[in-house]
């Protein structure tokens, strides 16, 4: 990931955390003033970490609320171990791995989508008796949160990525791409998040043992697709949590052709739920919108931002 990209892409998550909707403005703003605005947040005790490697951090002085994002490619999961730690747990030090990311306390994937109970999904280096602690993430993105008091206390942390067979719950590091989604058999819900305002086209869809159709533009809310049991539905919000997000639109049958809408939304998401019965799959573009092309804003928009076409 370029320095320019990783500076856009972590200042549409501070947007989130922040709920400023600064990310359909990102766009407009030269990639010097990213890494400016990159410097700034990280000196705030946010970091993004989109390679591998061994990352150190000794705090200077106390760091009472610190996190740092990993993200790696769509196929990938992230490894994660904890070494050299020198903190003071009875003084209220604390180092925890996440499994997914949390922003404004919102977690993707939803609790919804992930195969773990919400508790399951922390692993807090406090709570073992190992002076190493470890971690592996269900999907392309994971964080790490801490607290320090004392300056000079530290740990390091090594980031792995590891190929992942069926990516399922991934969070995209571009604005632009395409993407297959596949689900053999399994009964589950995946989902692929855009936090950028974006065009999406479904170029390709199977679902179940329905036979083929041709369409022209996506029909919005088709009445019964969530009782179906195999279906993609689009949506659109200004967090994480999909299972929060606004329904755009919904398909329950397979399509060989071009559905396409425009979301003018801090996050896009693209989500294809399964019975576990048959192999779906889906396939879509995206792209960034430019600032004329998002969709004038509704009285009933969301947060007074968000809008669809």
């Amino acid at each position: 990931m370029s320095a320019a990209l990783r500076a856009q892409l972590f200042l549409c998550l501070i947007s989130l955390l922040s709920g400023t909707g600064l990310t359909r403005f990102t766009n407009a703003m030269p990639s010097e003033m990213f890494e400016t605005v990159l410097s700034v947040i990280c000196k705030g005790c946010l970091d993004m970490l989109a390679t591998e490697g061994y990352f150190t951090f000794v705090a200077s002085r106390p760091q009472l609320a610190c996190a740092a994002f990993i993200i790696a490619e769509p196929s990938e999961v992230i490894s994660m171990e904890l070494s050299d730690v020198s903190i003071d747990c009875s003084a209220g030090d604390f180092i925890k791995i996440f499994d997914g990311w949390v922003l404004k306390g919102e977690k993707f994937p939803s609790s919804n989508d992930h195969p773990l109970l919400p508790h399951e999904r922390y692993t807090d280096y406090c709570s073992s008796a190992a002076s190493t602690l470890s971690g592996r993430s269900s999907q392309n993105v994971a964080m790490i949160f801490f607290r320090i008091h004392s300056p000079d206390s530290g740990f390091t942390l090594a980031v792995k990525k590891v190929h992942n067979p069926f990516p399922c719950n991934i969070m995209s590091q571009s604005p632009e791409g395409s993407f297959t989604m596949v689900m053999p058999h399994q009964r589950r819900n995946c989902s692929f998040s855009i936090i950028y305002p974006v065009e999406i086209r479904l170029t390709d869809l199977s679902l179940g043992d329905a036979k083929s159709n041709e369409i022209s533009p996506l029909r919005q809310t088709w009445p019964g697709c969530s009782g179906s049991g195999d279906y993609v539905e689009l949506l659109g919000g200004n967090g994480v949590d999909t299972s929060k997000m606004f329904p755009v639109a919904d398909l329950c049958f397979s399509l060989t052709g071009l559905a396409q809408m425009k979301i003018g939304c801090d996050n896009s998401v693209v989500r294809l739920v399964s019975s576990g019965n048959y192999i779906n799959r889906v396939t879509f573009q995206y792209r960034l919108l430019d600032q004329n092309e998002i969709p004038k804003t509704r009285e009933n928009g969301l947060e007074n931002f968000c809008s669809v076409e």
